[in-house]
């Protein structure tokens, strides 16, 4: 029904600059809270930042001042503008989105996931 599509990860050194891309695409209606979320080997997926419809924004404290969320709502996307990277950043980087879809018989509306992208920061 709906396929969130991220891109943009890579192998970067520390300090540098490393821009994600979620591209959801199906019977969406309409797209309500985006957002990333990382996991490290060996620990829990955690939030990294969220933005709304409207645009208001939610990051994590680790990422304040360094990660920008973005999103084009004519596009479906949303984006994550990493600079000054560091080591512990490392992790796999997954999108989700809360999107409202068309059924045959009204609507549905449920958290949809990419399949994550690698990012890794060397030292």
């Amino acid at each position: 029904q709906v396929q969130l599509v991220e891109s943009g990860g890579g192998l970067v050194q520390a300090g540098g600059s490393l821009r994600l891309s979620c591209a959801a695409s199906g019977s969406i209606i309409s797209i309500n809270a985006m957002g990333w979320y990382r996991q490290a080997p060996g620990k829990q997926r955690e939030l990294v930042a969220t933005i709304t419809s409207g645009g208001s924004t939610n990051y994590a404290d680790s990422v304040k001042g360094r990660f920008t969320i973005s999103r084009d709502n004519a596009k479906n996307t949303v984006y994550l503008q990493m600079n000054s990277l560091k080591p512990e950043d490392t992790a796999v980087y997954y999108c989700n989105a809360d999107v409202t879809t068309a059924q045959f018989m009204g609507v549905a509306r449920r958290l949809y996931w990419g399949q994550g992208t690698q990012v890794t920061v060397s030292s």
